[in-house]
């Protein structure tokens, strides 16, 4: 995974890991703030709301903080970290799908600074036809674009396992998407 970063980056990255596990909070901090947009995204397509992602982030940094220990590898930081928060993310919705909700108008809500709003929405409506490792993969694969191999390695499954939940993923989408064009 390391190809996706430049010789200096991934040095100055395993360096501030390093630093890190040794319990300097600066160090942590300014790799945190590095892949916090990320992160952002990540947990927004999750969770579909500014407050709920802004909580994935406080709960993926500390819990990033407090497990940097066990990061064996500083290359795969990043990728670490946004595991971190998919999870965090799934968490959060685990807990809110126990919350009735008396006004249907707060459980949907949507904030989006897209100037294509109908677009981002279907995208939205059609990922969340997944289920969470469905999800997962599409998003390593095509929003951050690792290799298959890479999200096997990230997700510690076996290739044909990330190959199989991929190729099942986008037959779900394009059925859903044939499906709203006959709608229309």
């Amino acid at each position: 995974m390391q190809k996706y970063f430049s010789g200096k980056k991934v040095s100055h990255i395993n360096k501030l890991v390093k630093k890190a596990q040794k319990g300097d909070g600066n160090a942590f901090l300014t790799l945190f703030q590095r892949y916090e947009n990320d992160i952002y995204r990540v947990a927004f397509m999750y969770v579909k709301n500014k407050d709920d992602a802004l909580d994935v982030i406080q709960e993926t940094a500390y819990r990033s903080f407090k497990r940097i220990s066990t990061l064996k590898n500083p290359a795969v930081f990043k990728s670490w970290l946004i595991k971190i928060a998919i999870n965090c993310a799934t968490d959060l919705l685990r807990r809110k799908k126990k919350i009735i909700y008396l006004n249907h108008e707060h459980a949907n809500v949507h904030d989006s600074n897209n100037g294509d709003i109908p677009l981002s929405l279907s995208l939205e409506d059609l990922i969340e036809t997944l289920n969470e490792s469905e999800k997962s993969i599409i998003l390593w694969k095509y929003y951050y674009g690792y290799t298959l191999k890479e999200i096997a390695e990230i997700e510690g499954s076996p290739l044909g396992t990330v190959k199989s939940v991929l190729y099942r993923s986008l037959a779900k989408l394009r059925k859903q998407i044939r499906r709203a064009d006959m709608y229309e």
